[in-house]
């Protein structure tokens, strides 16, 4: 394949991959309301995929560097189908957990694998090739189909509720649920069709051979983790970054409504708005990276993101919150591909996937322990103070940036391991 080929095909798997989520996102919590279920049972469920996803995330990075980005993004497909489901159907608390259970490990195993693969082929056509612009496309293809879909989303919702759509005997807020299995299951076709993979040994016997790699996969994460500077810098920028994150993820909807008293009808198409503020903040990053370099411009955009959250939490009006949390989404979706990019720069070879897995799995902690700290200041303090010191744990991520070493993973391919 071509550059240009795999960057489309990339980009074709991975918006396929989000439009579900955006879909899902106006009413994972309604739609178990709406079937009987409390707020502290859907809480129960949702702590049920972090749990799953924080142990497993690991493990399945290294499964994906033994095996195969395709086979692992294949199971992941299915284990989703069938997650979903249960979110489509369920009735009761149980069933609601078994759906986030299947979840969380539908979100290990996605965690790693496409990105993976699309930097493996991309460096192997090219050994020079300028990576964090193809992130940075990713990105911008991620929040634009995730802003697209949720806006579909609420006309779905809106049209089941007059029984204009020709669902109309089910349940509007199922219909989405509906539609995203059904691009769910486009989603993994594609992934069968479109993703080309390299792995000469093939059957039963080498795929066992290669599943016993997966511990060694893992131990080379784990082995550069300890010698590498720079991975330890940029795992400690994920956390700090998780634990901020809190801040407009979770936050802004009760500081919204602190200083406006129309915050609900508000937020849905301020979070439509803000994920394509996320798609031009991610296409702008090469230019930033370019002009700068990689570590200086994510010193920059962690100070930046930062002094968008403080106004977040300190200005008085809604156009100034509102404001302050389109910018802070802006920079949010430039951060990520110059993160990964600086990340992917530390590993080459088979156990790229894994490295990936490690800097994911501190973001559950990180964004458990700031929810817990955060909202308890809020709830103590005030929410605009729980807002600035999210924003100061952010911001202080960003000297871990620059910080130098030569330390490149290099290691060489193990027997069995494709």
């Amino acid at each position: 394949m071509t550059a240009a080929q795999i960057r489309s095909r990339y980009l074709i798997m991975l918006a396929l991959r989000w439009l579900p989520v955006g879909l899902l996102i106006p009413v994972l919590v309604l739609l178990p309301l709406e079937r009987g279920l409390t707020v502290a049972q859907i809480g129960s469920a949702v702590a049920v995929q972090g749990i799953v996803v924080l142990l497993l995330e690991l493990p399945t990075g290294g499964l994906a560097d033994a095996i195969g980005r395709r086979p692992v993004l294949l199971i992941a497909g299915v284990v989703n189908l069938a997650g979903l489901t249960l979110l489509a159907v369920h009735e009761s608390a149980l069933m609601l957990g078994a759906a986030y259970l299947l979840q969380g490990v539908y979100r290990a195993l996605d965690s790693g694998p496409l990105e993976s693969w699309f930097v493996d082929q991309a460096l192997a056509v090219d050994p020079d090739a300028d990576i964090e612009s193809g992130l940075s496309r990713g990105e911008v293809a991620c929040s634009l189909a995730i802003s697209g879909a949720a806006l579909a989303s609420g006309g779905l919702v809106w049209l089941g509720a007059l029984d204009l759509g020709p669902l109309g005997r089910v349940s509007a807020l199922t219909v989405p649920v509906l539609l995203a299995l059904a691009l769910s299951l486009l989603s993994t076709i594609s992934v069968a069709l479109l993703m080309a993979e390299d792995r000469p040994a093939r059957g039963k016997a080498a795929f066992m051979v290669s599943l016993r790699g997966a511990p060694v996969a893992i131990g080379s994460a784990l082995s550069l983790a300890r010698r590498s500077r720079v991975v330890q810098a940029l795992v400690g920028v994920e956390f700090l970054w998780s634990f901020g994150m809190v801040t407009f993820e979770k936050l802004m909807p009760v500081r919204l409504s602190e200083v406006t008293s129309a915050a609900g009808p508000l937020l849905g198409p301020v979070n439509s708005v803000a994920w394509g503020a996320s798609a031009a903040g991610a296409a702008l990053a090469p230019l930033l990276v370019r002009r700068v370099g990689a570590h200086w411009a994510g010193f920059t955009m962690r100070i930046a993101q930062g002094l968008t959250i403080v106004g977040m939490g300190l200005f008085a009006g809604p156009i100034g919150v509102i404001g302050a949390f389109l910018l802070c989404y802006a920079v949010h979706g430039a951060a990520n591909p110059v993160h990964s990019g600086l990340l992917h720069r530390q590993a080459e070879g088979p156990y790229r996937a894994s490295l990936l897995s490690l800097n994911s799995m501190v973001a559950a902690p990180g964004f458990s322990i700031g929810a817990v700290v955060l909202t308890a200041v809020a709830v103590q303090s005030s929410t605009s103070t729980a807002i600035v010191i999210g924003a100061v744990v952010l911001a202080l991520a960003a000297p871990l940036y620059l910080v130098k070493s030569t330390t490149v993973f290099r290691e060489p391919s193990q027997s069995g391991i494709s």
